[in-house]
This record gives C-alpha cells, structure tokens and sequence, in this order.
C-alpha cells in the first residue's frame, strides 16, 4: 500500500526480530548427506534424460546425481561445473519445478520429482566450501579481453576465457560484482552473501581482474575499450522492466519489483527502513 492511503485504523508497524529473521532465512534449506543420498537414490537414470532435455544449460542430470549417488559429490559438482559455473547460484534461483524437475520420470509417475535442485545445491555447495577447483589455465595465450558486466554472462564469458589461457579484465557499473545475483534475487533464494562468495569462486581460477564503479558510456566507450583489448565481451544484462501501464504506477512511494529486492538486498537494518521504501508497491517483475 503507498503511503498516504492508509485506511483509518490501520498504522505501520514493525514486526518482531525474529519473524524478520524467518522471512528473510533460506527458503529451501540445504539438503545434509543422508537426505541426498535418499533423494539421488529416487533418480530412474533415465537413458533419454528427460530432465537434461530440458535443462537451458544441459547439465548431464542422470550423471551427477548418480555421483552423489556412490559418494562421489566432488565428481557431482565437476560435471555440474564443466556445463555451468554458475551451478550454485542456479540450483537456487532457477525454476527447477517449471523445467527439469517438471520432466521429470517420478513427476509424471506419481506426482513427486526428484529434487534436482536441491541435489545441485549439495554438490556444489561442497565443492566451493573446499575451494575446488576443476579447471586449470592453459598457457598464457597473451591475449587480454576486457568484459562489460560482471553478472552471470560476464563471469561465466571470463572463466571460460581464463581457462584458455586469455586474461581478463571485467568491468561493472555497480559498486558489487555479481549483477543480477547480487541486487535482483530474493533474498531468501540466495542467503549468507552467496552471490560474493561465487564471484570469489568463479574469479579464482586466476587472470580475471574487476573494476566495479565503472559504466559503459559514461567512463569509457565501446571504441575505448577495442582500441585497448583484444576482444570485447558485453555482458550488461536486462536492467529494464515491463512496465505495466497501470494508473499511478509513478506515483510516489511506488518502485518496480527489481530496484524494491535491490534495495531489501541492501539494507544493513530490515526494521528501521524508511517507511516509502517499506511500503513500495512492486509495479513490475
């Protein structure tokens, strides 16, 4: 509700400590060992893998959680890595039940799919804890490229790049790397400052330097940038959002979905955020 148009008996208030806690607490807490080993033994290992079919990166599903499967969790998150780097962030965030999970054997059998995501989550949530890394640069091919947008397509382009052997220099508008990651997820998707914490991962395969606080168009140009670097990969993302054309959408107090979660994503104090900001309605997702 904006401010201003309260109805009559009704003030703002302010909820308790830890309902603020619970509300903002990972929405589907990590699976431990035993409960993995169960969920991977429910998987058919289908041999058309209609779960990998429709996965948009084409994660060898049946493969890793067969891993996880014989204890081998290491082997999980590699064959998850190879395909995604991003695979910890995304076993959070993405719509597993719309995509592989809907495909999914047990789904269409009996109502029940494996849970792939969560399965995702457990492997490579092991492998960064331990600081694996599954990749090795290749000699120093002597070439630089430079990388606009440390979100998911900029990093994923620089680890690629680094891993053959090109050295990588990345920049962001914003003060934080991680794009949408960072300041567009919900935060009880993504808890704990995960999204730094895969920009640290992703980054520590070597030769990936970043520049935060530095935007295309404003201090420096496209031109700028092919006169320096070898190549030029532009990773800005979607920034915008859909307008709904709904009557008083500008009106004051009202702030689309994606500035609202950046600015909760930001706040060091959920209870004493300015009462415009807490009372935002999301006009756009």
């Amino acid at each position: 509700m904006a401010q201003g148009v309260l109805k009559q008996g009704i003030a703002p208030g302010r909820l308790e400590p830890d309902q603020y806690k619970s509300n903002f607490a990972d929405l589907h807490p990590p699976l431990d060992r035993h409960e993995a080993y169960v969920e991977a033994d429910r998987c058919y290992f289908c041999y058309d893998a209609p779960c990998m079919n429709a996965c948009p990166t084409a994660i060898d599903i049946p493969l890793f959680i067969r891993e996880i499967a014989t204890g081998n969790p290491m082997g999980a998150a590699e064959t998850i890595f190879e395909q995604n780097i991003s695979g910890g962030m995304c076993a959070r965030v993405c719509p597993t039940e719309q995509l592989c999970e809907e495909a999914c054997v047990r789904e269409e059998a009996e109502g029940k799919p494996v849970k792939i995501g969560q399965l995702q989550r457990y492997a490579t949530d092991i492998a960064m804890f331990h600081g694996a890394q599954f990749f090795e640069r290749a000699a120093p091919s002597g070439k630089t490229i430079a990388v606009v947008g440390a979100g998911p397509a900029g990093l994923a382009a620089a680890h690629r790049l680094a891993v053959k052997g090109h050295d990588v220099v990345m920049f962001d508008a914003r003060p934080k790397s991680g794009g949408l990651n960072e300041y567009g997820i919900a935060s009880y998707k993504s808890t704990d400052g995960f999204a730094q914490r895969e920009v640290d991962y992703v980054t520590a395969i070597g030769g990936i330097s970043i520049e935060n606080d530095k935007a295309l168009g404003r201090d420096f140009s496209l031109e700028d940038l092919q006169a320096k670097y070898s190549a030029v990969f532009l990773g800005m993302g979607t920034g915008g959002v859909n307008a709904l054309r709904a009557e008083n959408e500008d009106a004051s107090g009202v702030s689309n979905a994606v500035d609202f979660i950046a600015e909760l994503r930001r706040a060091t104090d959920l209870a004493n955020r300015p009462w415009a900001a807490a009372s935002s309605l999301s006009a756009a997702a």
